[in-house]
Parts: C-alpha cells; sequence; structure tokens
C-alpha cells in the first residue's frame, strides 16, 4: 500500500528536528531537501552557483529550508546528516563525516526511509554499468508493466528515488537505474537483484583508477545476502574477476555463460531451463540485445512470468532519442537516435541495421572527422539525407561512399525519405553533430522528427 510517508511514526521520529544538509540543489538534491523537510529533519542546502541563477530551484523548496548560494560556510557547521548531490566529490563532505555526520546520497536516502516505512517492495532491481543503463532500466519497467504490477521506474534514469517514495509499496516492481556518483555515498542499500551491465573507462577524473571505478560500481553488491542477484556481464573481464566479491547468487548474460543465466544470440534468447524469447521487436543492435539480456535476467530472478517478458520484448520502443522506433509507414521503418552527437555514436547506430539505410546526418560541426563512418555508409546505407550547417563537410568527406541530397532542414528530409524509400527500408535520424544550429537541443531535434514521422498520411 503506498502513501505519505511522512506520517509514518517510524520514518518521522527517526527524522524529526535531526539537523540535515544537503549539498548542491539540482534535481537529486532538491528531491532530497524536499523528502527530509516532509520528514521533520531540519533542513539546509549549500550550492556553489549564485543565487540569481537559482530561481526556479528555490521557488519549488517549501518554506524553511535554509539555503546559501555562492559560498560554502555551512560546511564548516556541525549536522546529524549530509546529503551531497552525485556530482559532488568526496573532499566536499569528507570533513563533515569527521565531524560526526552521517553521509548519505539521495538513493542511499530514500532507501533507508522506504525501509524504516517498511515499504522497500521485494520487487526491485538496481542497474548500472557504463553503458546501457537507462536503456536496460526502462526496458525492465515495461517487462514490470507487462506483469500487471503498478511499477516504478526511478534513479539516475531521471526521476529521483526521493521524489516517488509515495508511490512505492510492498507491492511495487520498482526499476532503478543507478551512477557510479550515487554508489559512492551508498552503505545501506541493498536491492534484490543488482546488474552490472560493462565496466569501461569512464569518470576516471572522479575515480583515479579504472580498478577503483569498477569497484565503486561493485558497491551495488555489497549489502546483498546469498538468497538475493548479481546479474554479471559474462563478456567483461572485470565483471568475471569481481564475481568473487558478492555473497548473492550469481545470474550471467552474454553470448556465452560461465555459469546459470540468459544467452543471446542473433536468433534470440535462451536460458538452461528451456526457456526462449525472442529479440526486441524494435530494438536493433546487438549492444541492445545485450542490455535486453540483462533486463530477461533480472525479470527471471524475480520470478517474472516468461509470457509477460515476451509481451514487452514485442512492444518496447526504446528509450527516446535512443534508436526509438517510431513507427513503420508503408512498410517503411523510421527510427529517432537524435541523441547521436558524434561520429562514434552514428556508427555503433549504422553497426545496429543490417542494411538498406536511408541516414539523416548533420547540424552543428563538433570539430571531428566524418571520414571514420565511410565504410558503414558505402554497406548500408542507400542515400544520405542532409541537413544542418555540417551538410557541406559531411558530403565532402564521405564523397563516393553514397548518394547524398541536401535536405536543408526536418521536414526536407522526411519528405525526401517518404519520396524515395521503399517497403523495407529503414530512415534513421543519426546526426552525429550538435543540434543547437536549428533545434534548442537534441531532444527538441528528436521531438520534430516524431512530429513529421507521426504525421505522414
Amino acid at each position: 500500500m503506498t502513501g505519505d510517508l511522512s506520517t509514518l511514526s517510524a520514518v518521522r521520529g527517526w527524522f524529526d528536528g535531526r539537523r540535515a544538509l544537503v549539498i548542491g540543489l539540482g534535481k537529486s538534491g532538491a528531491a532530497a531537501a524536499r523528502l527530509l523537510h516532509r520528514l521533520g529533519a531540519r533542513v539546509a542546502v549549500t550550492e556553489s552557483r549564485p543565487r540569481e541563477s537559482l530561481t526556479a530551484a528555490l521557488r519549488a523548496l517549501p518554506g524553511g529550508i535554509a539555503v546559501e548560494a555562492g559560498s560554502h560556510r555551512f560546511l564548516t557547521e556541525r549536522w546529524d546528516l549530509a546529503v551531497p548531490s552525485p556530482g559532488v566529490p568526496a573532499g566536499a563532505w569528507e570533513p563533515l563525516r569527521a565531524r560526526g555526520a552521517l553521509v548519505w546520497g539521495e538513493l542511499e536516502l530514500a532507501y533507508r526511509t522506504l525501509s524504516l516505512a517498511g515499504r522497500w517492495p521485494r520487487w526491485n532491481a538496481a542497474v548500472t554499468g557504463t553503458n546501457g543503463k537507462t536503456t536496460t532500466t526502462a526496458l525492465l519497467g515495461a517487462i514490470f508493466e507487462a506483469a500487471d504490477r503498478p511499477t516504478v521506474v526511478a534513479g539516475n534514469i531521471g526521476t529521483p528515488l526521493s521524489d516517488v517514495v509515495d508511490r512505492i509499496g510492498a507491492d511495487t516492481a520498482l526499476a532503478l537505474e543507478v551512477s557510479s556518483y550515487q554508489l559512492e555515498t551508498a552503505s545501506a542499500f541493498r536491492p534484490t537483484v543488482g546488474a552490472l551491465l560493462n565496466v569501461t573507462p569512464d569518470h576516471l577524473g572522479r575515480h583515479g583508477t579504472l580498478d577503483h571505478y569498477a569497484r565503486t560500481k561493485f558497491k551495488l553488491f555489497q549489502e546483498q545476502r546469498g538468497a538475493e542477484t548479481a546479474v554479471l556481464n559474462a563478456r567483461d573481464a572485470r565483471c568475471r574477476t569481481l564475481r568473487a566479491l558478492t555473497p548473492a547468487e550469481v545470474a550471467w548474460f552474454g553470448d556465452r555463460l560461465p555459469g546459470p543465466g540468459v544467452r543471446w544470440s542473433a536468433l534470440g534468447f535462451s536460458a538452461g531451463s528451456g526457456e526462449r524469447w525472442p529479440l526486441p521487436a524494435h530494438l536493433p543492435g546487438r549492444h541492445n540485445w545485450e542490455n535486453a539480456a540483462a533486463a530477461i535476467a533480472c525479470a527471471r530472478a524475480l520470478g517474472v512470468p516468461s509470457a509477460d517478458v515476451r509481451r514487452a520484448l514485442a512492444t518496447f520502443r526504446g528509450v527516446p532519442h535512443r534508436l526509438e522506433f517510431i513507427r513503420e509507414w508503408r512498410g517503411i521503418r523510421f527510427f529517432n537516435d537524435s541523441k547521436a552527437t558524434n561520429v562514434d555514436s552514428t556508427r555503433v547506430a549504422l553497426e545496429a541495421f543490417p542494411g538498406r539505410l536511408r541516414l539523416i546526418l548533420g547540424g552543428q560541426d563538433k570539430g571531428a572527422p566524418y571520414t571514420p563512418l565511410a565504410g558503414l555508409v558505402r554497406r548500408k546505407v542507400r542515400e544520405v539525407l542532409l541537413i544542418g550547417e555540417a551538410a557541406p563537410k559531411i558530403e565532402k568527406e564521405l564523397k563516393g561512399a553514397a548518394t547524398f541530397h541536401r535536405c536543408g532542414d526536418m521536414a526536407g528530409a522526411v519528405r525526401r525519405a517518404m519520396e524515395t524509400a521503399a517497403a523495407g527500408d529503414v530512415v534513421l535520424l543519426s546526426p552525429a553533430c550538435a543540434s543547437f544550429d536549428q533545434f534548442d537541443n537534441f531532444e527538441h531535434r528528436g521531438r520534430v522528427f516524431r512530429e513529421f514521422v507521426e504525421a505522414l498520411p
């Protein structure tokens, strides 16, 4: 049963009157401040940005929260609890811990609140990794919904867990995306199922070394017990090495498995129990098959029926702007990959399709060469539809790899695709460029593409 946690005596009794400092007033910090205020804590926020740049964030806070902006006098005081935002490095909050403060990130705060209330759900899974977290978490949420469970998708995917605690009860299915920054300040956090998708160099300016980064990721499993499950990538050497650090049962995913789990191939997914699932209908590419295998392994560990998994794989359309299937029109499929704002992202998108592509390229040039795309364009693309400022440079650098048509803008590109594409073709927006020459951001670019495609008669 869900409802207002702030009315529960076990929760309010713990927080009531405690001095709590939130460090950083981004989305996560604001959510933590609101939750702490509701639970009766005496809340203050310290933020490095000057006050005038925080107008909207400040308006959203309830009265009674003290805020300092542009200075950090609050960091020199004593607090019972410090809640650093994910982007705040340890150097800012370790002195507070040394003076006796508990240090919890926003994820840890929400987890402990739900645990105190007896509302941490049995059906919960937390997903981390360098790449693929958002797609895997979103697909897992779709699987939970297909199983007809009240579902909450939250965490690093965009909605702080602290903002949705009232929607979570013992019967909720919870899918969480978790970053390494969030795991730095996790201590009691304990998912029933945790998934580590991969570990590749990232955020090393924060974590120092790849080994330290990997061990931070592996904190996802530190509180798990034998009855819980760690879902690990069988292809990732660090996952295989770190496997010995978890007491939980391990379920593997990959194209080859060292133990029980979910195997993927071009023919679909399979498990040792004899279960079979088809590839996701609207989620192309080997990297996405790997993400889907991880989501299936999480669902199996929680006991989701195979039929519900199969139903979600048939209908899941991907994460907005990341190889997102829009629609099929007269046998032509349209995909929105507007988040591909660089050449490497477009390369991954091209690798996800066998061929017969009408590729929309262009936008604001970012200085990198387009020549690395030449081989893939030559093999897979029937026509390149050019938009934006970078069109002349792209055509010059990829000359001879395909036929080019300068469409000017998104309307022209969709119109050209409608006129020239045939049944069986794929029209792919994967621009390899920034969006700021014609759009506010990549989300705006993707929405405009979607609107034109959905308006096709």
